[in-house]
């Protein structure tokens, strides 16, 4: 997807975040639509159904924790990107921002280009580095990931997984820097009917660690994990 063909929605109270990132993005090429609260945002986010929505946290009339978590019940933008841009930057405040629904947080202050980057990185999701290529097969970075043989290809050398760890790496390697919650995880690796422990997925992730790099998982504590490209 091209950036003329892509729309962000900027969301913040306050104007001159609004004016500087905004135009830093559109001078990148992409489509910008701004918003000043929540309610704003929601409405804006279903006309122009964005791609990406940066998103505030503290804002009037709703804030941006709600925000996302109606954004997130819009049936249209299930596959948007959303990610939370705040000068709040405890670790509640994090985990509340991932656990209302969004796939990232980025603190302020943050310089506009460091932020356009960090757009780049999230969009990378809508490109090439996780698109899924023939014979159902994804390529994240130097891994491919073939689904229909269980074979993961590392610098073109083969690995040999165990099913439950070749299932949760396809699993995060779906979408790069998307934080998978671990309720998220345990549902969709091992399913309902079956139980583990807590520390299973924990487990898994430290072979994944020593098999194929411990900086391609983050620990995104009190919430989940994610794959970094």
């Amino acid at each position: 997807m091209e950036k003329k063909d892509i729309t962000i929605l900027l969301v913040d109270d306050e104007p001159d975040i609004l004016e500087i990132i905004g135009y830093n993005l559109t001078y990148e090429g992409y489509n910008v639509v701004t918003a000043e609260n929540g309610t704003e945002a929601i409405e804006k986010a279903k006309k122009h159904l964005p791609q990406l929505i940066i998103l505030d946290v503290m804002m009037p009339e709703m804030d941006g924790m709600e925000a996302c978590e109606n954004l997130r019940k819009i049936s249209e933008l299930k596959n948007t990107i959303i990610t939370f841009l705040s000068a709040r930057s405890e670790d509640y405040s994090q985990v509340a921002g991932f656990n209302a629904g969004a796939d990232d947080y980025i603190t302020k202050p943050v310089r506009p280009k460091v932020l356009v980057s960090k757009v780049q990185a999230l969009l990378r999701r809508l490109n090439q580095d996780n698109k899924e290529i023939e014979d159902n097969s994804l390529k994240v970075g130097n891994l491919v990931i073939n689904k229909d043989e269980y074979k993961v290809l590392l610098d073109q050398t083969e690995l040999v997984l165990p099913r439950k760890e070749f299932e949760l790496l396809s699993l995060l390697a779906s979408k790069p820097g998307k934080v998978f919650k671990r309720e998220d995880i345990l549902h969709k690796v091992w399913g309902e009917e079956v139980i583990v422990g807590g520390r299973t997925i924990d487990v898994h992730i430290r072979k994944l660690r020593e098999k194929i790099g411990d900086k391609s998982f983050k620990t995104i504590k009190g919430v989940g994990y994610k794959f970094v490209v």
